[in-house]
This record gives structure tokens, C-alpha cells and sequence, in this order.
């Protein structure tokens, strides 16, 4: 990252406990087990403590892979990804993955350095120097902190871990100038030894609020007066229990779940209509509804109106559960707002249900709409949800892992996972290329189970590289590469709008002899029985392999 010879930090003398070599204590003590980051010049002095740790080290190729990867590492299992990043250019790359992250509320720790303490914001063009940082990243962060001093270590971090277990969760960003790395911090509060220790001073759990209960009683009084009420899971119930499902059939509602709540409703329930709140037929159950129940949900556009026409409205009284305050008036405005945490409403309202009985008619609601969605299968879209559904079946527990490609925009709509946490893509939110390899990545190193990848020919030249690094950690990832000849869903965009097709015919490259360059596998795909036998083998083995399937190839 740099053309430096000589570190800045060589003549630093060292001392008993420098302040990088306690913050890595500290993010063991809060649980961390995995850091992704590239070391730089200005970074290293983070690195000397983490032998002292079990604190794993990733080393992605590029500081976009390290977000990436830990996004997915967090949405495969749920706990926290940190990245370790240089000043300057590490902090530019990586701004796209934290703003994927803050729109689809990941949590990631953000931990990089800025130049001394004397130089920041200087302007006298020092190596990395940024004119604010701070400033910068701070616009697709949570929230972003100086460490101006070792004294100020154990509270940055606790309060980083305080908005990923109590608000609405998203990338958190620290910068240590590099003197600060390397100062004295033998002083500084350390973390207790044992969670289990006789002496151990426990910190705060900080968690999100508890739903106010007489807010509950009025959802629940609302509810008598519904005709036909319906259920809207978004991914903030991700890690909701059995409740999700029991709320649904207490209520008697037919159920929409979003792109990232994927899972929440077992296959084919029989009140889930999936994600098909962007089509006609869903659509018009969301508009006939009296009574509208959203759970974490943001009710965003990549979410409800996918197509992008403007067409998705809400006419019955609105109910909504969030733990952002802001959000709940936001973009409609709700009539009921809770504010607490998603597992203990839904809790709360099963426990105030027990006992009471309402027919809705939801079953015969959601068959008819079933029949009606059905009219908008195109043999594209079935086709690659059979796909995606035949590889569900034959792997366990595999995590699907999407970029922003024709077989996650299908299945987005029509793919119904076994499991929360095993479907999720970039195609939500922030809405970026290059997201689906190495957010497989760190899926896989997350959740230990089989990942397949999906991704385009076009997307996925924004970050092959970090196939290396799958190949490093000897990962048995697959990537199924949908080869449409370069941008082909925007190619699709500007045929029907009449537009020049320019700047979407790119030259695709030989993906064979790539893959093997960077120490990965390749297979051709043309037909079904061929996919299974190779994924029975390929997903035992021992390094990435890509999976390459041309569009025109319809199996």
C-alpha cells in the first residue's frame, strides 16, 4: 500500500503494554474471534498482540474483500466481523462495503489508523493523509471515534459494542493515530482475565429496549376490529425463534418476508406468501389489507417495489416494531410505533394471543394469490429457482451467498430458504457489484457449513482476486458464475427502454485458466444431473471452484 522503505513507527521505543497491543485484549474480551485486514506501514503495530490471542487473522486482496467479508461472516453467524485498515487509500476502499453494511444494518468494527497526532488534519502531505478522515467516514458509519489518547480505549470500544447489541445495528469505525498504536497503555484499564473469575468486574449488556406493554395490549385490541390483517417479517427478526411463526398463526395472516428474513416461515406454510411483496398478487393482499403488522422491516423500495415502478402502498391502519426510533414514521408514517426489540414484541404479543381464536380466511387468501402469482412465472424465473431450489436440497444447511445477478433477482422473489441466514445478497440496500465473492468468503469462515456464491461475469471482475484468498484458506467454495456476456441485466434495462447499448457488451474473460491461475477449480455446468454429482464432490474437498453456467444454457 505503500512505496515507503522505512516504517514511520521504526524508532518508536516499546513499551511494557502498547495501546494496539491492549485494544486487541479488549476485542477478545467482547468476543471477536475474527479480524479481515491487509497490513500497511501504518498499521503493523496492531498485529504485534494478536499471537497473544485466539483472534484469527484473514488477509483479504483488497480492503473492499476485508468489508465484504465481514458482512457476510456476521450474516452467516452472527458475530461481529472487525477489519484492520491502513489510513488514506484503505479507508477509501473499504467505504463501499461499510455502506452496503449501513444500509442493510450489519455490524462490523471498523479499526484503522490515521497519521500522528500531530499531523492529522495538517495538510502538509504526509503519507496516507487524508484532509478529514474522520469527517468521511464517518457519513457511512454508525458513528466514528478518534482514539486520541490510550486512556479512551476500553470506553471507544465498549460503546461500539453498545450500538451493535442495543440500537439499530451498522458499521462502527475507530482510528488510532499511529503514535497513539504504539504509546504506553501498561496504565489503561485491562480486560478481566475469565469471564468465570472470582474478581471479574462484568461489563454493562447493553440491549434493545423492552416494548412497552401497554403499546402491545393496544396492538392486540386493533387487531379484533381486522377483517383481513397481514404480517410483514423484515430482516430484523432474523434471529427470531419458533414465536415468528406462531405470531402468524395466532393472528391468522397471510406472511411477506423480506429478502434478509428469508427462512423466518418454513418452505410451502401454508400463510407464507415469500417475497413476492413486489408482484401484483402480493401486492394487492398488502393494499386489501385492513391491518397491516410490520416487524423490522425498513418497508424499503429493494424490498417492496423491486421493479421500481412506485406501485406498493399501504391503505389499512399500519402497525410497526423496530428498534430504530426513527424509523418507525418512515417512508410510511405508522399509526401504532413500537419501538423494542423484535423477539421480545412478537413474544410478548404470542403470550397476550394464547387463548384466542380469529379466522381470517388467510389460508384461502394466500391460495388465491398463490394461483395469481403463479401467471407471473416467466420460464427464466422458474428455471433458475428450480436451480437454486435443487442445490437447497441436495447440500445441507448451505448458504447462499448473492451478488447482483439474474439468479438472485429470481430468487429473490421466489426462492424459499430452510433456515434465517442462509440467503442474502447485495441486491437490497446499497445495492453493489462485487459484494458476492467475498462475502461468501467470510460466510463460509463464519458459519463452517457449505456456501455457494452466486455471482455474474460482469460483478464478479470487480474482486476475483480474493478468489486467492479462498484458495489460501483452502475453502471448498462454489461459485456459480451466471455468464450472460457482461452486464446483462442492465443490457436487458436499455434494450426496453430504447437506449444504445453501450458500455455493457464488455469483454468476458476465459474464466478456466483464470481460476486456475489463482489456485481455484473449474467445471463447465450444462445439465442438472452433472451439477449434483459435482457438488457432492467439490463441496469435500479442499479449494474453491467455480461453477460456470452459460444463460443460454437452460437445464
Amino acid at each position: 500500500m505503500t512505496h515507503s522503505t522505512k516504517s514511520p513507527l521504526a524508532s518508536s521505543p516499546r513499551s511494557s503494554l502498547t495501546c494496539g497491543e491492549l485494544l486487541v485484549q479488549w476485542l477478545e474480551y467482547y468476543g471477536v474471534e475474527t479480524v479481515f485486514g491487509i497490513p500497511g506501514v501504518h498499521t503493523v503495530e496492531l498485529y504485534r498482540g494478536l499471537p497473544n490471542t485466539n483472534i484469527r487473522h484473514i488477509t483479504p486482496r483488497h480492503e473492499q474483500g476485508a468489508g465484504f467479508m465481514a458482512d457476510g461472516y456476521y450474516r452467516a453467524s452472527g458475530k461481529i466481523g472487525v477489519c484492520f485498515i491502513i489510513t488514506g487509500p484503505g479507508m477509501t476502499n473499504i467505504m463501499t462495503a461499510m455502506a452496503q453494511a449501513l444500509a442493510d444494518s450489519i455490524p462490523m468494527l471498523i479499526i484503522s489508523s490515521v497519521n500522528k497526532v500531530k499531523d492529522t488534519g495538517s495538510g502538509e502531505g504526509h503519507l496516507h493523509e487524508l484532509h478529514d478522515q474522520q469527517g468521511m467516514v464517518s457519513k457511512v458509519a454508525l458513528t466514528s471515534k478518534t482514539i486520541w489518547q490510550p486512556e479512551s480505549l476500553p470506553k471507544v470500544i465498549a460503546e461500539a459494542f453498545a450500538l451493535f447489541n442495543g440500537a439499530r445495528p451498522g458499521p462502527v469505525h475507530i482510528q488510532l493515530p499511529i503514535d497513539i498504536i504504539t504509546a504506553d497503555a501498561s496504565h489503561v484499564e485491562r480486560p478481566p482475565r475469565s469471564n468465570t473469575s472470582a474478581d471479574h468486574v462484568s461489563l454493562p449488556q447493553v440491549m434493545r429496549p423492552l416494548p412497552n406493554p401497554a403499546q402491545l395490549d393496544l396492538i392486540i385490541e386493533s387487531l379484533k376490529t381486522a377483517k383481513n390483517p397481514v404480517l410483514l417479517y423484515g430482516g430484523g427478526c432474523v434471529d427470531v425463534d419458533q414465536d415468528a411463526q406462531k405470531l402468524a398463526e395466532l393472528i391468522d395472516a397471510p406472511t411477506f418476508l423480506t429478502i434478509n428474513a428469508k427462512g423466518l416461515l418454513p418452505p410451502r406454510h401454508p400463510l407464507s406468501l415469500g417475497s413476492n411483496q413486489s408482484l401484483a398478487a402480493g401486492r394487492a393482499v398488502i393494499t386489501e389489507a385492513d391491518w397491516v403488522l410490520a416487524i423490522g422491516t425498513e418497508l424499503g423500495e429493494t424490498d417492496y417495489d423491486v421493479f421500481f415502478n412506485g406501485g406498493f402502498h399501504i391503505n389499512g391502519k399500519l402497525i410497526r416494531i423496530d428498534c430504530d426510533a426513527a424509523q418507525l414514521q418512515r417512508p410510511f408514517r405508522a399509526d401504532i410505533a413500537v419501538l423494542g426489540d423484535a423477539q421480545l414484541a412478537i413474544s410478548g404479543l404470542c403470550a397476550r394471543l394464547e387463548g384466542q381464536v380469529f379466522d381470517h380466511q388467510a389460508v384461502s387468501r394466500v391460495n388465491d394469490a398463490k394461483q395469481d402469482l403463479i401467471k407471473d412465472i416467466t420460464p427464466d424465473f422458474a428455471g433458475q429457482n428450480a436451480l437454486l431450489q435443487l442445490i437447497r436440497d441436495e447440500i445441507e444447511d448451505v448458504i447462499f451467498v448473492g451478488d447482483s445477478t439474474q439468479p438472485v433477482y429470481s430468487g429473490n422473489l421466489g426462492f424459499e430458504a430452510l433456515a434465517t441466514r442462509r440467503w442474502f445478497n447485495s441486491s437490497t440496500g446499497f445495492g453493489t457489484l462485487g459484494y458476492g465473492l467475498p462475502a461468501a468468503i467470510g460466510a463460509m469462515i463464519g458459519a463452517k457449513v457449505p456456501v455457494v456464491s452466486l455471482i455474474g461475469d460482469g460483478g464478479i471482475q470487480f474482486t476475483i482476486a480474493e478468489l486467492i484468498c479462498a484458495a489460501e484458506l483452502e475453502l471448498p467454495l462454489i461459485v456459480l458464475l451466471w455468464n450472460n456476456q457482461g452486464y446483462g441485466e442492465i443490457r436487458r434495462y436499455m434494450e426496453e427502454g430504447g437506449l444504445p447499448l453501450i458500455g455493457v457488451n464488455i469483454k468476458t474473460p476465459n474464466f478456466e485458466p483464470l481460476a486456475a491461475g489463482f489456485g481455484a477449480g473449474y467445471r463447465r455446468i450444462t445439465e442438472k444431473q452433472q451439477l449434483l454429482d459435482a457438488l457432492n464432490i467439490d463441496t469435500k474437498g479442499k479449494q474453491p471452484i467455480i461453477y460456470e453456467i452459460d444463460e443460454s444454457d437452460a437445464f
